[in-house]
């Protein structure tokens, strides 16, 4: 009987490691992000982060808080989506809907059921683009390291940041044309994405902060695909 024990344990330990199935790769041998998955939330709860958290905020730089503004009373200006406009990054990918991605060796493409934003992140190591207009999307660009793929963009337009407004009219969070955001993405099992994303906006803060997100897989949804 005493000797059943560890051998119990070991088994218990064995199957643990079993149920979690390898991360599936593409023919080169990159982890593959392809399929359907939720909006990206904090990580054991279904919290969707539409609001950034200000107590992360660093101190703002001087004349940075000119860019919370409040609300004017033109709706084209305190909810630009209800005459569609674009919601802009992140905003858009940041609200309750499932985002699709469709990933090869050169490129990642990433489809949020909102709106059918989509971003396409080059991989093949190409620089950010030159002499571009901003963009309310901005220019993303991929890399690899190790198995975790890192999209730095930049080129944005000045737009909203979060949907805080609808929390306090007095702090309509606007991003400036400096923004600059960094992704890690990294599918740490068969069901979950880690997604820690970094917001730089050299025009109003004083140095950047990192949320930590979670995407969770839904092969179930690729039956629908995505709603108009």
């Amino acid at each position: 009987m005493k000797r059943s024990i560890p051998l119990l344990l070991a088994l218990a330990f064995c199957l643990g490691f079993a149920q979690k199935s390898p991360i599936p790769r593409t023919a080169d041998g990159k982890p593959d992000f392809s399929g359907m998955w939720s909006q990206p939330q904090n990580p054991g709860s279904n919290a969707i982060p539409t609001v950034f958290d200000s107590a992360k905020f660093p101190p703002l730089k001087k004349g940075g808080e000119a860019f919370f503004e409040p609300r004017t009373g033109d709706p084209r200006h305190d909810e630009p989506r209800a005459f569609c406009q674009p919601s802009g990054f992140p905003s858009a990918f940041l609200g309750p809907y499932p985002v699709q991605f469709i990933q090869n060796a050169k490129t990642l493409v990433m489809i949020t059921e909102f709106m059918r934003v989509t971003r396409v992140i080059p991989l093949d190591g190409r620089p950010h683009q030159a002499d571009i207009e901003p963009t309310f999307y901005g220019d993303p660009v991929g890399r690899w390291e190790g198995d975790t793929l890192v999209i730095d963009t930049t080129h944005f337009k000045r737009w909203s940041l979060d949907d805080h407004y609808y929390a306090n009219p007095k702090e309509y969070r606007m991003h400036s044309d400096a923004f600059h955001t960094i992704e890690r993405l990294t599918r740490v099992d068969a069901d979950t994405l880690k997604y820690d994303f970094t917001v730089d906006d050299p025009k109003i803060f004083t140095a950047s902060w990192t949320e930590h997100w979670e995407m969770k897989h839904h092969p179930e949804w690729e039956k629908t695909g995505l709603y108009e």
